[in-house]
C-alpha cells in the first residue's frame, strides 16, 4: 500500500509507520504463508504439549521436581499455540473479535512466551543442580520448593511479559498497542530490548552455563549413558540457539529502524521479509519442547507407554476378553511417574538430562 507501511510481527501485533515504500507484496506474502505456518505450529503443539500435561498430570501421586517444571513449561507453550489462530486470523481479516479479547490474547501470547523461555532456564538450572551440585542440593529439590518456584516464575512471567500487553487495544480493525504521547518512542524499544535481552540472551547464557558443566561433570562419569545424556544437552542448546537466534535478530533490527539507521527502501523490505521468515522458526520450537524435554526422557517414554496400554486394556472391557487375549494386551499395574528413590539414583548418572 503506497504511502504507509504495514509492520506485522505476532509479538508486537501490527503498527502502522508512515513510509514511503510500497510493501504490497510482502502483505500478500504474509497473508499467504504465515496463517499456514501458525496453524501447523497450532496442532502440532497443541497435541504435543497437550499430550505432556495429560500424562504428567496422570501419571500416579508421586511427581518429582523435574515433572513440576516440565508441566508448567507445557502449559506455557499450550497459552503460546492457543493464541496462533487468532493471530493468523487477524493476518486474513484483520481484528474482528471485541477489545476484552485483544487484551486476552495478547496476554497469554506474551505470558506464555516469557513463562517457556523462563521454565526451560528453570529446568537448566535443575538440572546443574542435581547433577554437579548433587550433594549439596538433594534435600533442597523437593516437589514442594517445585511449586513454589513454578509460582514465582509464572509472577516474573506475568510482569515481563507486561510491557507487551498492557497498552494492547482494539482501534476500528486492529488489534494494536496505543502508547501515551510520552511513550511513543521509548516504550516499543523498550519492550523490544526486553524481549531480546530477558525472553533470549540471559536464558541462553544460562542455560550454556549450565550444561557446560553438566557435560564437563558426566565427561568423568563412568556410565554408558554419557554419550547419549551429552549429545542430548548439545541438542537442547542448539536447537534453542538456530531455532530463536535468527528471530530476535531480527527483532533486533528493528529497534535500530527507531533510529533511522536503515533508511533505504531496499533494506526496509528485507527486514520486512526477516521477520515473516524467521517468525514462524522462532515460534515452531514450542513444538520441539515436549520431544526435548519430556519424550526423549526414559521414565517419561515408560510411563506413556504404561498409559496407553492401560487405556486400551480399559477399552478391552468393552470388548468380549477372549479378543484382548488375542491382541496381547494385559493390565497395567499403578505405577508413579517417579519416585524419590528412583529420581535420586538417575539424576547421578545423568538419565534425568532428559
Amino acid at each position: 500500500m503506497t504511502g504507509e507501511h504495514i509492520e506485522m510481527t505476532t509479538a508486537f501485533v501490527y503498527e502502522e509507520l508512515a513510509s514511503p515504500c510500497d510493501k504490497m507484496d510482502i502483505q500478500i506474502f504474509g497473508k499467504l504463508f504465515l496463517p499456514i505456518l501458525y496453524a501447523i505450529v497450532f496442532i502440532i503443539g497443541l497435541v504435543g504439549n497437550f499430550l505432556v500435561v495429560f500424562t504428567i498430570v496422570r501419571g500416579g501421586r508421586q511427581k518429582s521436581i523435574t515433572d513440576i517444571y516440565l508441566l508448567n513449561l507445557a502449559i506455557s507453550d499450550l497459552l503460546f499455540v492457543i493464541s496462533l489462530p487468532f493471530w493468523a486470523s487477524y493476518i486474513l481479516h484483520e481484528w474482528t473479535l471485541g477489545n476484552l479479547s485483544c487484551q486476552i490474547v495478547s496476554s497469554f501470547y506474551s505470558v506464555g512466551f516469557f513463562g517457556g523461555m523462563f521454565f526451560i532456564t528453570v529446568i537448566s538450572i535443575d538440572r546443574y543442580l542435581a547433577i554437579v551440585r548433587a550433594t549439596f542440593v538433594v534435600k533442597a529439590r523437593t516437589v514442594n520448593h517445585g511449586y513454589l518456584i513454578s509460582c514465582a516464575v509464572w509472577v516474573l512471567a506475568i510482569l515481563f511479559a507486561a510491557p507487551h500487553y498492557v497498552f494492547i487495544q482494539k482501534t476500528e480493525r486492529k488489534c494494536t498497542s496505543l502508547y501515551p504521547e510520552h511513550l511513543e518512542k521509548i516504550w516499543p524499544i523498550f519492550s523490544h530490548m526486553e524481549t531480546n535481552i530477558i525472553g533470549f540472551l540471559l536464558p541462553l547464557c544460562i542455560m550454556s552455563f549450565c550444561y557446560l558443566w553438566i557435560i564437563k561433570t558426566l565427561r568423568s562419569c563412568k556410565t554408558n549413558r554419557k554419550k547419549r545424556a551429552i549429545r542430548l544437552i548439545l541438542m537442547v542448546v542448539v536447537v534453542f540457539f538456530l531455532f530463536w537466534t535468527p528471530y530476535h535478530i531480527s527483532l533486533l533490527l528493528q529497534v535500530l529502524k527507531y533510529y533511522d539507521i536503515f533508511e533505504t527502501c531496499s533494506t526496509l523490505r528485507i527486514l520486512d521479509y526477516m521477520i515473516h521468515v524467521t517468525e514462524p522458526l522462532a515460534f515452531s520450537h514450542c513444538c520441539l519442547n515436549p520431544i526435548i524435554y519430556a519424550f526423549a526422557g526414559e521414565k517419561f517414554r515408560k510411563y506413556l507407554s504404561q498409559l496407553v496400554l492401560r487405556c486400551l486394556s480399559f477399552i478391552c472391557f468393552c470388548v468380549p476378553s477372549r479378543q484382548c487375549h488375542d491382541g496381547g494386551l494385559t493390565p497395567i499395574p499403578e505405577a508413579g511417574f517417579t519416585s524419590n528413590q528412583t529420581q535420586n539414583t538417575s539424576e547421578q548418572d545423568g538419565s534425568v538430562l532428559l
